[in-house]
């Protein structure tokens, strides 16, 4: 990777993928591109509609890029009340962003979710193989995805690489559509109120991961030996099994007075069900060193600080 091309360089992932990268990489060489361009952009930025297969090719071909990051996507909570639209921009948008790295020989990631298990898959120690039968239209593009991604690189030759990411927890941006997006909430309403009222129900166990975490996971994918690489496009990563209760435990040790409340909305709460408690990250680990460094507590007393001080 020397020059690379981001697509929804504005979203909860791509806003702070883009500021590592260009920390690492040299701001000239991390193009950032959306469907609008975000106050606060420094830096080389193209406006995108991945939908365009056109307009991606040309933003890739004017910049000269070896590597697309396709971030791009409707996530699980917005892609139910829109299945249509996210079947357009998640698929669309993927299949066009392959097209590219395949006529400009590029490599390529793109992100799968824990959205991609369901109801069937064993939900304790998840396997990196197993059982994949989503019932949300988010989960269905994720396990298409993946098996697309895998089409292009023993079809074509591309070199695509990906993880299957939990739910990610981050100050920076505000959430998104995701059915996680209750642990990026808790923290801030425990900041303003010292309260929270969640709408995922107590002794709902999900995997969670705090976004630096993410963000050096797809860094360390990207540069690993693609030798040893067998998955490749869905890696399974993990870092923490939650409940809302716990997130509130690890709160309460900064600001005891915090209190805790429940409002279960029953479409979030059954995506929420569907999905594992915690999954199983070996292959990972075996194959291209990953290794998350933030457990609740940690993630906890950073969110705070860092939430306190913006």
């Amino acid at each position: 990777m020397k020059r690379i091309l981001v697509t929804g360089a504005q979203g909860q992932i791509g806003s702070e993928l883009v500021t590592m990268l260009r920390d690492h990489y040299g701001t000239a060489n991390v193009i950032g591109s959306d469907i609008r361009k975000g106050e606060a952009e420094e830096g080389p930025f193209e406006i995108v509609d991945v939908t365009d297969g056109k307009a991606l090719y040309d933003a890739a071909a004017k910049h000269n890029v070896d590597t697309i990051m396709h971030l791009a996507a409707l996530l699980s909570a917005k892609a139910e009340a829109k299945p249509k639209q996210a079947w357009d921009l998640n698929m669309g948008g993927l299949i066009n962003a392959l097209e590219v790295a395949r006529e400009r020989n590029l490599q390529f990631f793109t992100p799968s979710s824990i959205g991609a298990f369901g109801p069937s898959t064993p939900k304790k120690g998840t396997p990196q193989e197993t059982i994949m039968r989503p019932t949300t239209m988010y989960g269905v593009n994720k396990v298409a995805g993946e098996l697309l991604c895998d089409y292009y690189y023993y079809r074509f030759g591309v070199d695509t690489r990906g993880v299957r990411y939990p739910g990610l927890i981050s100050y920076v941006t505000p959430p998104g559509g995701g059915t996680t997006d209750y642990a990026v909430e808790i923290y801030y309403e425990a900041m303003r109120n010292k309260k929270y009222t969640s709408y995922i129900a107590a002794g709902t166990y999900m995997d969670m991961m705090y976004m630096p975490d993410a963000l050096h996971a797809i860094m360390k994918l990207m540069e690993a030996d693609p030798d040893k690489l067998v998955y490749r496009n869905a890696y399974n990563i993990s870092a923490i099994s939650a409940a809302p209760e716990d997130f509130a435990k690890a709160i309460q040790k900064h600001i005891p007075d915090f209190e805790l409340a429940y409002d279960v909305d029953p479409a979030l709460q059954q995506i929420a069900e569907s999905w594992p408690d915690s999954i199983d990250a070996t292959a990972a680990a075996e194959e291209w060193g990953f290794q998350a460094t933030y457990d609740i507590d940690t993630m906890t007393a950073d969110m705070l600080e860092k939430i306190q001080t913006k």
